[in-house]
């Protein structure tokens, strides 16, 4: 029971990694020409599921100001791009990926991710072969690249 417990800490620390504090949604998104062009301040400030949600008379009764059509259609146009993007599920969520990093199989969910092309699956591997921090190291840093 004594060695569960510790473990059973680990899962749950892994599985709620994702309820770490992120700057914002729109910094995932702002490599996006159409997303960039269409965020104002008000809307960086709001939640995803509500800037999904926004529509020209929310924003009106948001912020007193009417969207122009240009406007309107650049909203459209980020909340499609947006909802486009959120359908790619990777195939791992991230709080596995760190449980698999430290019991490490990261090289597992780094090769299923890159569909086992490239190097990064390898390397991981062979770090975690030679001593398992470095291999956890290197796993958290890649981490970026899939999420």
């Amino acid at each position: 029971m004594k060695k569960l417990f510790p473990l059973f800490m680990l899962v749950l620390f892994a599985l709620n990694i994702n309820a770490a504090v992120k700057s914002s949604w729109a910094d995932d998104f702002k490599n996006q020409p159409e997303v960039k062009a269409a965020l104002t301040p008000e809307m960086v400030q709001m939640g995803l599921e509500d800037f999904l949600a926004l529509t020209p008379k929310k924003y009106k009764e948001m912020t007193g100001e009417k969207l122009g059509l240009k406007k309107t259609l650049e909203l459209k146009a980020a909340q499609k791009v947006i909802k486009k993007q959120m359908n790619k599920d990777p195939q791992f969520s991230k709080g596995l990926y760190v449980l698999l990093a430290f019991l490490g199989f990261a090289w597992v969910a780094m090769g299923v991710m890159d569909d086992w092309e490239g190097s990064d699956w390898i390397v991981n591997l062979i770090l975690y072969i030679l001593c398992w921090l470095p291999g956890l190291i290197h796993a958290l840093t890649k981490m970026k690249k899939y999420y």
